[in-house]
């Protein structure tokens, strides 16, 4: 088996964040591993805001970014803590881009040994990634890639919900 020192666990606040942290403290117990809790403010939001900046001066870029952080930086600690995580132990990192981009970068200058995302399952591995950033970065990390999934699939094979 591979040697797992660094994991990169990336959350949205989907309902998936959770069971991507779970599996992400699992691993890190049983691999005695360093764990980097990663979030991305999507470029998108950043580029409306620039859109309504144009048309009200008054709204602020730089300041939408510095809240979006914090809050973020606070939701992650949250979100952590729920989970029963130890903070002072996890490095929490909040990105500014396209979130597939930020992941594959953030894993680079980390140096990950593997990443942790959620995926919205819809029954085969094509379908649940198709277009997706967890099917962006699987298929363009030079490190192993786990997909999280929440949920099994009734006996017809759909996902639950």
């Amino acid at each position: 088996m591979e040697d797992f020192r660094v994991l990169l666990a990336a959350v949205d606040f989907s309902p998936f964040s959770a069971a991507v942290l779970r599996t992400a403290g699992r691993l890190r117990s049983a691999l005695q591993a360093e764990l980097v809790v990663l979030n991305v403010v999507n470029q998108r939001d950043v580029e409306a805001v620039e859109t309504v900046q144009r048309l009200y001066p008054a709204v602020d870029v730089a300041r939408f970014l510095e809240k979006s952080r914090a809050e973020r930086l606070e939701g992650l600690s949250r979100l952590l803590a729920e989970q029963g995580f130890d903070l002072p132990g996890i490095r929490k990192i909040v990105r500014v881009g396209a979130p597939h981009r930020e992941i594959l970068l953030a894993a680079e200058e980390e140096k990950a040994d593997l990443l942790i995302l959620g995926a919205r399952g819809r029954g085969h591995l094509a379908e649940a990634l198709f277009g997706s950033t967890a099917e962006k970065v699987f298929r363009r990390s030079p490190v192993p890639v786990l997909i999280v999934r929440t949920g099994r699939p009734d006996a017809s094979g759909a996902p639950p919900g």
